[in-house]
């Protein structure tokens, strides 16, 4: 195969659209590297909070947060 001089870049960060059981968008979830970012349906602006604070709080156990055992 020839080399290529051209690439695809890399997005600078992934959305998820957040559905309900009726098929309705109830938010939008953004991933960024250093960010986790939160839009609920309808608004134009995001939530955002640092990885580092999400880190915190989702592995803190008053949260009651689980690791996913699939």
């Amino acid at each position: 195969m020839p080399k290529y001089n051209n690439q695809f870049a890399r997005p600078e960060y992934i959305d998820h659209a957040i559905v309900n059981e009726h098929d309705r968008v109830v938010g939008t979830l953004r991933v960024k590297p250093v960010s986790i970012s939160w839009k609920p349906a309808g608004q134009h602006n995001y939530y955002s909070v640092p990885l580092s604070d999400f880190t915190a709080w989702i592995t803190n156990p008053a949260t009651k947060a689980r690791r996913n055992t699939r």
